[in-house]
């Protein structure tokens, strides 16, 4: 079975040593960008199942970034990392097609059951039809 991939984008250097860190540990693929350019180029040479991307990033921002992702890639899932309370661009990147976000700092073992949850459920939204 072909190893998932997970791509990380934050400007940080810190969170994305530490994220890359995690997911490798986990198994997967695991690319790191810290602006959108670099980001996009690896979505178009790497095609990654989930990315890991944060709202606030010089240059091109979270919100462009994930329309340009699911430009490429619908199917990208995409979860967003925030260190504000940026509520209206948290809607607007759910609207976009952001699955969730998280809040700086946060808990990494929930961002990295989350991700697994995403990438091992293997459904195409994780929704499961119950009963008849």
């Amino acid at each position: 079975m072909e190893k998932k991939k997970v791509l990380i984008v934050d400007d940080q250097n810190g969170i994305r040593i530490l994220l890359l860190e995690v997911f490798s540990s986990e198994g997967y693929n695991t690319y790191q960008a810290s602006n959108g350019k670099l980001a996009l180029e690896i979505v178009k040479r790497e095609s990654p199942d989930l990315v890991l991307l944060d709202m606030k990033i010089p240059g091109m921002d979270g919100l462009e970034i994930l329309k340009h992702v699911k430009a490429i890639d619908s199917s990208i899932k995409v979860i967003m990392m925030t260190a504000y309370g940026e509520l209206d661009m948290i809607k607007e990147a759910t609207d976009l097609g952001a699955l969730m976000h998280f809040t700086k700092p946060f808990d990494i073992d929930e961002l990295r059951m989350e991700v697994n949850r995403q990438l091992k459920s293997g459904g195409s939204s994780g929704q499961v039809a119950v009963g008849s």
